[in-house]
């Protein structure tokens, strides 16, 4: 695929009343296609500034908007920037676009992406719905024949600084007395204020609270002011910039039932949810029949001294923080972005960083007659020294072990690369027994490859095959290696191949 097929463009748009979480969806969107060699552009009516920034700090083309759908100069902006990128997808996430928006970029060219919680139009025109929610359902969706459906929490989009706590454990303690609020990047209404007050009639001693406000809030001020009035036991924080460590820090949160419910969920924080609007009314009841959340309903019909006692319960019963949390970790695995990404892009491959579960089953590949006689050591591996081989591997920063999975999430092979020194590194591959020659070790070589020269300084990657074993030399040869000649490995003649970095840039 060449640069020219790239592009993602997002279309959405939010102010401070409402659209922060669809603009903060598509920014994680964003960030996976900028992970996978892609290149996204933004078209936005923004009034945040707050926002605007953190789309041009990661690096995304903003083309602002003056007026927004149906505003007729929305679709000649829109179009303007299709024809520049004929290529490109459209992402398209926000209530206010309807059929016609859809079928106006469609009769473009161009393939659409709609991102979509409720279903609300009478019929969508798009190549790819997404609903990210626990509620999304196939049925309720009239569409195209050849549409696809990506439903589910599977899907969930999770932005990098989420993805980076993949596979830490929360510590439950037995009295909570940790409580974050994050109610939105608007909060209209100034829910917040009613939270911290319904923490002070807890009566709890040793409590500690945050508050989170978005940049564009109208009530920072005020919600500093009542802050100070309750002696200072609750912290305001305004445009937080690492909102999972803030998640790691808090045994319960109140927060509004939007995206921030996935990313709870993730990070396994047990939450109490106020519904701010109509569209997260479903996220919110369905949390709580699936025992993953309290839904304390319409924020509006709901008093400081009712949510002070569902808060109160949540914090003193340890039992029922742990099973929310479990649930919640099971729920969301921070992958949802990069399968989006797969489907856009019609790869038949993913990969994910190996975890402490994949041990086993990679250790079982190793030992294999296949994968010992390619060895430079062929001797069987016992398991013992392979748990430490694995484990050291984890936890070296220098090493990236990748699994390879497919389009339903099985694994398909392993990748390890390893910086030799501050510039160069060396890659080992294998792929599982059973599905040897299906073509996929090329595939998961050349991901692997521009992932390692994503995340390093690394300008050369080395690989050392055996001289019989072509099937390798071939995958190597078509993921973008070049033979530089021949060099003796442990004994052993080997094959030398290459791939430099300016070759995939």
């Amino acid at each position: 695929m060449s640069k020219a097929d790239l592009n993602l463009i997002f279309r959405t748009d939010a102010s401070r009343e409402a659209g922060t979480g669809h603009l903060m969806r598509c920014l994680a969107l964003g960030q996976a296609w900028q992970d996978s060699g892609g290149r996204a552009i933004f078209i936005s009516s923004c009034d945040s500034p707050a926002l605007t920034a953190r789309l041009r700090d990661e690096r995304f083309e903003l083309v602002t908007l003056d007026g927004t759908y149906p505003d007729p100069r929305d679709a000649e902006t829109t179009l303007g920037v299709l024809r520049e990128h004929p290529r490109a997808w459209l992402v398209c996430d926000g209530y206010h676009f309807d059929h016609r928006y859809h079928q106006m970029v469609k009769g473009s060219g161009h393939n659409l992406l709609v991102i979509d919680d409720n279903a609300h139009l009478d019929h969508y025109y798009a190549d790819i719905v997404l609903n990210q929610n626990l509620h999304a359902n196939r049925d309720v969706y009239s569409s195209e024949a050849d549409t696809r459906f990506l439903m589910g929490t599977r899907f969930a989009l999770l932005r990098r600084e989420f993805r980076q706590w993949s596979g830490w454990n929360r510590e439950t303690p037995a009295r909570a007395t940790r409580v974050l609020v994050s109610l939105g990047g608007s909060d209209p209404d100034n829910a917040t204020a009613k939270v911290i007050e319904a923490v002070s009639l807890t009566g709890l001693d040793g409590l500690e609270t945050v508050a989170v406000v978005g940049g564009g809030s109208p009530y920072y001020q005020e919600l500093l002011t009542l802050s100070r009035d309750l002696g200072g036991k609750v912290k305001i924080v305004r445009n937080a910039t690492d909102m999972p460590a803030l998640m790691a820090w808090a045994d319960v949160a109140v927060a509004a039932g939007g995206s921030t419910s996935w990313e709870l969920a993730f990070m396994g924080l047990p939450s109490l949810v106020l519904v701010l609007a109509e569209n997260q009314l479903p996220v919110a009841e369905r949390l709580e029949k699936e025992s993953i959340a309290v839904n304390l309903g319409w924020h509006h019909r709901v008093s400081p001294r009712e949510i002070a006692a569902r808060l109160t319960e949540l914090l003193l019963v340890e039992r029922v923080r742990i099973e929310m949390s479990e649930r919640g970790r099971g729920l969301v695995d921070g992958q949802g972005a990069s399968r989006v990404v797969m489907a856009v892009r019609g790869d038949r491959l993913r990969l994910r960083k190996a975890a402490d579960q994949d041990c086993r089953m990679l250790w079982e590949w190793a030992n294999t007659p296949e994968v010992r006689k390619a060895s430079f050591s062929s001797e069987e591996i016992p398991w013992e020294e392979h748990v430490r081989w694995f484990a050291a591997k984890l936890q070296n920063p220098d090493c990236c072990l990748f699994i390879g999975l497919d389009g339903e999430d099985r694994p398909v092979g392993q990748v390890r690369l390893e910086m030799t020194n501050d510039a160069e590194a060396e890659i080992n591959v294998s792929v599982r027994p059973d599905i040897q020659g299906a073509g996929y070790g090329s595939e998961l070589i050349r991901m692997a490859g521009r992932e390692m020269f994503r995340l390093f300084p690394v300008v050369i990657i080395h690989s050392f095959i055996k001289p019989f074993n072509q099937a390798s030399i071939k995958a190597f040869s078509r993921a973008g290696f070049c033979r530089v000649g021949e060099k003796m490995v442990k004994g052993n003649p080997a094959e030398h191949y290459i791939m430099e970095r300016h070759s995939v840039e």
